[in-house]
């Protein structure tokens, strides 16, 4: 059994102010950049999925809505007129609705909820929806939410770990994994940084349509804000100050795939909803986003953009490149099963679950010896916690008051993962069978050091 050493828990400030650039529409340059050849279609990616699943037994542990992501949302202008529309909100309702949001958002500063779960942060926001809309109205709001956030398609692959059979990316955000396929074959695997369990990665299919070079970027009007930016000033493409890097992707306000990230925020939480990378990541993985999306798109070409940092260019791809959103973690991956940490509180690690999963590539959970078995139960155990390494549904770990002791640039988020993210089993019965281990894996796992005997000392020749 392989394990994935701990990470410690520590909270920053500064990069909850990196983070909300994923929340943020900043202005950008509509206009083809002028060095960037026509779109020629190459491929016809579909974002039809492939099939629907059955409707998850708790939509509301499926599509957490918390109230940065409510915030969120009205970062969007069209979300409040389609309340009014689509959801028959009045006025005054949006308003409250959307000061409830902002100081939700604002409190991460000064307060976090009392255990730092997706689950009571999502339990916290429908409380103080309620309170404004009322339990039948909010019963609509909270849908329409759940449905946008969703990217307008709750719909995913019908079963665990499926394999696409199209032209499509893939991220699995207990895993911090992001795949590129192309016509069903695995051509490239990123590790990525995923959303803070107070803003978590979605669910659903989004697609991606345009890459946008050198973006610019807006800081909210928020405490944590302060010090730091100008609320509302706009940092400039290419300022060092600027928490989007070289590329942005939107895929669905709010959620971008973005650079930016520093390589330690790689297989961890480094964002408010948004899929993280590097710099020299999201460059590779522009070039490759374009190939599959029938746009032409050199590394030449990212590297003249890279030299005008002041110019905000866009690049359109010539078709829509669907961008699948799980959070699977249990998963047969090449012939093993790997098990990962229920990181958003979702109490996914289960023997029912694990049951689906194997059920998936004809083995029964009483087809495995009792040695994995027990490996088994222990694992899922293990990682039936939460990012604070709270058990799934068990009193949450308190949230150190104001006269204890704390981290320097404490932004009182849930900054990284305590304790293992993962585990790894060696099955019989699945020998062979999967989805596929990385491919091109960015950034190249580390090599493992290997042992040599020590050198034996020579005897000495008689006589």
């Amino acid at each position: 059994m392989k394990k994935i050493s701990p990470s410690i828990l520590v909270l920053s400030v500064a990069l909850l102010a990196a983070c909300a650039a994923c929340t943020t529409n900043g202005p950008t340059n509509t206009a083809p950049p002028s060095n960037a050849s026509a779109p020629t279609a190459s491929t016809s990616p579909s974002a039809t999925p492939s099939a629907s699943p059955a409707a998850p037994a708790s939509i509301e542990a499926s599509l957490p809505v918390t109230l940065p992501v409510l915030d969120a949302m009205f970062a969007d202008e069209a979300f409040a007129g389609e309340l009014k529309s689509k959801v028959q909100l009045t006025d005054e309702q949006i308003e409250r609705l959307r000061v409830v949001a902002r100081e939700g958002t604002a409190s991460l500063d000064e307060k976090v909820a009392e255990s730092g779960k997706t689950s009571e942060a999502t339990r916290a926001a429908a409380e103080k929806i309620n309170a404004v809309l009322g339990p039948e109205k909010a019963q609509s709001f909270m849908a329409f939410v759940r449905e946008r956030w969703a990217g307008g398609e709750a719909a995913l692959a019908s079963k665990p770990n499926s394999v696409p059979t199209d032209t499509r990316v893939v991220v699995n955000a207990p895993a911090y994994r992001m795949d590129v396929f192309e016509k069903g074959q695995l051509v490239k695997t990123y590790k990525v940084g995923i959303g803070y369990p107070e803003f978590p990665l979605p669910q659903g299919l989004r697609k991606a349509e345009t890459i946008i070079f050198n973006p610019t970027w807006t800081p909210p009007d928020e405490p944590w804000v302060k010090g730091r930016f100008k609320p509302g000033e706009r940092v400039e493409a290419g300022s060092k100050l600027n928490p989007l890097g070289p590329i942005k992707i939107p895929i669905g306000q709010p959620s971008l795939i973005h650079g930016g990230k520093n390589p330690a925020r790689l297989g961890t939480f480094a964002s408010h909803g948004c899929v993280g990378l590097t710099s020299p990541q999201v460059q590779d993985f522009a070039v490759v986003l374009a190939q599959i999306g029938g746009a032409q798109l050199t590394p030449q070409d990212v590297a003249e953009y890279a030299k005008k940092r002041d110019k905000t260019q866009n690049v359109k791809l010539g078709a829509p490149v669907p961008v699948e959103l799980r959070y699977e973690t249990i998963v047969v991956e090449d012939g093993r099963l790997h098990i990962f940490r229920d990181v958003y509180d979702k109490g996914t690690n289960t023997e029912e679950n694990l049951r689906k999963v194997l059920e998936v590539y004809g083995v029964k959970l009483e087809d495995l010896s009792e040695q994995e078995l027990a490996q088994v139960r222990d694992a899922l155990s293990a990682m039936a916690r939460d990012a604070r390494g709270n058990p799934i549904n068990a009193t949450p770990t308190p949230t150190p008051d104001a006269k204890s002791k704390k981290p320097k640039g404490d932004g009182r988020v849930t900054y990284t993962v305590k304790g293992e993210k993962e585990v790894v089993i060696e099955i019989a019965a699945l020998n062979g069978k999967g989805y596929p281990a990385p491919v091109n894996l960015s950034p190249p796992a580390p090599q493992k050091k290997q042992e040599t005997a020590a050198p034996t000392k020579k005897k000495k020749a008689n006589g």
